[in-house]
């Protein structure tokens, strides 16, 4: 067993942490107030290459695996960047997965070069407002035809709850290709990634208490034309196909939590050895060390937790029960880190001039999405303890 980053890796974090120093806290306070994309961060790591870390080197990403994406995203976080920043690129990390394992050649050199250079911006349509984590029951139709221009899909149906859909270029979509009451199992949803047609997609914003610059939307699509040569694989197995990017998303999100703990614990331990009362610092007191220590311990282990599932994803060994275990615990370590950092600020961690309280907002992102703290545990009960299915 070797718990010791390679010389490879040690050399990626140190050169996202390069990469990150000009962008910092005071930047990320500057959109969290003004609500703007952070562009100069993305066309940061656009332009040194990192987008395509774990793309194929023949479409000009780095070819590296989950594991090396996790340690980017957990550094990209732990240097203040937070939710915020990571949100910026975490769709151009893992979201075309499905059309590097499904797509065909021609898809692959026409829609992956553009997404690793920073060109595409790619929002992720799956989520609707009546169904939420139920996807198989999910109502947004594609309805296939023919005419002067070619097969095509017409799409007709609702999104909720999609990042980036502001700045988006392009939209993996999941939509049904067949009614749902024909339907068995997981078939019926088909997978798409075509342009952001704005004329057919109509992008309302959606207020939310953190991640202010990283935007988040419900979306009416009406008439949305894709080409048929836009449908990643076959028709109907859209489902399967998702759940390729499942346990490396999950994975990637434990990480930027884990790094955003890590982040307000920083700073935490730094307060407390330089803010003073009654003659002697804050920090010499136990009852302000222990709970940093205990939030050290936490993230160290959610961390640990985190690689092995990135381990086993990139040795092509099942990692179902260690990706959700990993999202859930990093994301329960990260929001307790954050919060005993405000704990540790007393009054001042309310004022923004301290940042833990942006660390706070944002470290509700992990615990609610992409799937549900409670959803995951009933995953470990059934597939892990062998408990019968809860519902």
């Amino acid at each position: 067993m070797d718990f010791a980053l390679t010389q490879e890796q040690q050399q990626i974090v140190d050169a996202i942490e390069k990469v990150c120093a000009p962008f910092d806290a005071d930047y990320w306070h500057a959109r969290d107030d003004d609500g703007e994309f952070p562009e100069a961060f993305y066309r940061a790591l656009a332009d040194a290459g990192w987008l395509g870390i774990a793309m194929p080197e023949e479409f000009g990403g780095a070819g590296l695996g989950i594991t090396e994406a996790a340690l980017m995203m957990h550094t990209i976080s732990a240097t203040g960047a937070g939710l915020s920043g990571a949100s910026a690129v975490h769709m151009n990390i893992f979201g075309l997965h499905p059309v590097v394992v499904y797509g065909t050649q021609e898809q692959k050199a026409r829609m992956l070069p553009p997404l690793i250079a920073g060109k595409d911006k790619a929002c992720f349509g799956v989520t609707e407002p009546n169904t939420g984590l139920n996807t198989l029951k999910l109502k947004t139709r594609a309805v296939r035809g023919t005419d002067s221009e070619g097969d095509h899909y017409l799409v007709h149906g609702q999104k909720v709850f999609i990042s980036t859909a502001q700045e988006a270029s392009k939209i993996l979509l999941l939509a049904r290709t067949k009614p749902v009451e024909e339907c068995k199992g997981t078939e019926g949803l088909s997978l798409f990634y075509t342009d952001f047609d704005r004329s057919k997609i109509e992008v309302h914003e959606i207020p939310k208490m953190g991640r202010k610059c990283v935007d988040t939307n419900q979306l009416f699509i009406d008439g949305l034309r894709i080409p048929v040569e836009d449908r990643i694989g076959e028709e109907g197995r859209g489902f399967e196909y998702i759940l390729h990017g499942m346990n490396p998303e999950r994975i990637l999100i434990a990480c930027e939590a884990i790094g955003l703990g890590r982040a307000a614990l920083s700073r935490a331990a730094k307060y407390a050895g330089e803010r003073e009362v009654f003659n002697r610092p804050i920090g010499k007191n136990q009852g302000i060390q222990h709970p940093l220590a205990e939030r050290w311990i936490e993230l160290e282990a959610a961390f640990l937790l985190a690689m092995k599932a990135a381990w086993l994803y990139d040795q092509h060994k099942p990692c179902g029960a260690e990706a959700n275990a990993a999202k859930y615990f990093g994301a329960e370590a990260g929001f307790r880190a954050c919060e005993t950092a405000i704990f540790t600020h007393g009054g001042m961690g309310y004022a923004k001039e301290f940042h833990v309280e942006r660390y706070m907002r944002e470290s509700w992102i992990p615990r609610l999405a992409p799937v549900s703290p409670q959803l995951i545990l009933c995953f470990i009960a059934e597939k892990v303890l062998g408990l019968p299915k809860s519902y």
